[in-house]
């Protein structure tokens, strides 16, 4: 179990000057109250708070948003009231904890209506204090680390499936990839056990052969850079389980024909130096001119900033090549916890320019929908950007990349079901396995098993 000294270390590390009484106080205060609570896993009630701050302060959050991380279940799960916080700790910490607390309750009935709510929940919490949805993000990425101390196999997949709808997409559309990464890595474990599996064989097969590759590349880019006295840093990287399944499944790609199992990010100093770089690779190999994308001058909304080139590489294989400055690089992984930092406002108001349009939309979009299904399509346009949504005929939610067909969303289910697909019906109606899916559709696949 992690203890409170490892969180105040890290904190001193990144504010030397933090008065961090308010964290002392605050954890005294839960392993108080949660004392003789257990975890399923058999460790106290309170190695999840202390998970739950420690995450909080890997993004280097502020002492008030540590402190409620350390008191974010105590309104649920104990006699303490928000008053009693408030009282202790004050209002600023007792708002984030009733803020934590009010996404906990579910009250609705069906399946779609549960992640309007939530969902809706989740966006009101972001307009008022983005620091009730990082502890939210943080408490859920601890229960999926300990996931596997569910018993009932069935749990164990509705939190993670529950997971890559909402919590996943959340996190990036707040640019917070690390977490997004590890949540979908964790979820596909257990949603697509087999698929994860077979994948985590065959990256690992190709292991040696991939590791001389980034060996290989990694020094020609440092001599190159060298030579136009570039001063940079260069990452070689595996892409992440889930997102090769992604890819395979939405492009109907075998495993040796995803081309960025691999991939490099060169970190500079400077943006005159990020340019200066992309040039030095088109130097070295040859580009796929379509391929380049400059975010640098065109920021995705949450933030992020890189410039992406894909070339013909050593041995005539494709190699995608991310470039860009040290501050883009924290943003690229923290994204808005690196905006919200120790020192920084919580609110997302008019200063923040068009940073947090896309918030402030989904505000008004909650106000004037009432109907869950048609809340959930506008926040999932918004939040699966190139993505579509479907439904079961059970009214489960699959996520699936634009122009899908019924066949992508028979494998989405499962790769037996996807095998054995021979017809489906849209919406009640028979359709062509080629027929493209939209957002909302209900999908019945049909099978013939041999």
């Amino acid at each position: 179990m992690i203890r409170i000294t490892d969180i105040l270390d890290k904190i001193y590390d990144y504010h030397p000057e933090a008065d961090v009484s308010l964290i002392d106080r605050a954890y005294i205060y839960s392993a108080r109250v949660h004392e003789g609570q257990v975890r399923l896993s058999g460790e106290p009630y309170l190695s999840h708070p202390l998970e739950v701050a420690n995450v909080l302060a890997d993004m280097k959050l502020d002492v008030e948003s540590i402190a409620a991380a350390l008191l974010h279940d105590v309104i649920e799960d104990t006699p303490a009231t928000k008053e009693d916080i408030e009282d202790l700790f004050g209002p600023g910490v007792a708002h984030i904890v009733e803020g934590v607390t009010k996404l906990s309750a579910l009250p609705a009935t069906t399946k779609v209506a549960q992640q309007a709510e939530s969902l809706r929940k989740m966006i009101l919490a972001m307009a008022d204090d983005i620091r009730v949805i990082l502890i939210k993000l943080a408490d859920r990425l601890h229960n999926m680390r300990t996931l596997k101390y569910h018993r009932k196999p069935e749990k164990q997949a509705a939190i993670a499936q529950e997971t890559l709808d909402i919590y996943a997409p959340i996190a990036a559309r707040l640019g917070i990839f690390w977490i997004k990464h590890e949540l979908e890595e964790i979820a596909f474990f257990y949603t697509r056990r087999e698929a994860h599996d077979r994948i985590e064989k065959l990256v690992n097969r190709a292991k040696d052969e991939k590791d001389a590759y980034i060996r290989e590349v990694s020094t020609s880019l440092h001599y190159k850079m060298e030579e136009m006295e570039l001063p940079c840093e260069i990452k070689g990287r595996y892409k992440a389980h889930y997102s090769i399944y992604q890819k395979m499944i939405s492009q109907n790609l075998d495993f040796n024909e995803v081309y960025d199992i691999v991939a490099f990010r060169i970190i500079l100093d400077t943006v005159p130096q990020c340019y200066a770089a992309m040039g030095a690779v088109h130097s070295m190999w040859k580009p796929i001119y379509y391929k380049i994308k400059d975010y640098i001058g065109n920021p995705k909304p949450n933030m992020y900033q890189s410039i992406h080139t894909t070339v013909v590489g050593p041995k005539g294989e494709r190699v995608e090549i991310q470039i860009r400055t040290h501050e883009m690089d924290k943003i690229a992984e923290s994204g808005i916890a690196a905006h919200w930092s120790y020192k920084e406002g919580t609110k997302i108001d008019e200063s923040t320019g068009e940073l947090f349009a896309w918030v402030r939309n989904l505000v008004e979009n909650q106000k004037n929908l009432s109907d869950p299904d048609e809340f959930l399509e506008n926040v999932r346009i918004d939040l699966y950007p190139g993505e579509i949504y479907v439904f079961t005929p059970g009214g489960d939610i699959k996520t699936l990349p634009k122009k899908a067909t019924p066949v992508d969303f028979a494998y989405r289910i499962h790769t037996e079901v996807g095998a054995q697909c021979t017809g489906a019906k849209v919406n009640g109606k028979m359709v062509p396995l080629s027929h493209q899916l939209r957002s909302g559709d209900t999908v019945e696949v049909i099978t013939t098993k041999g």
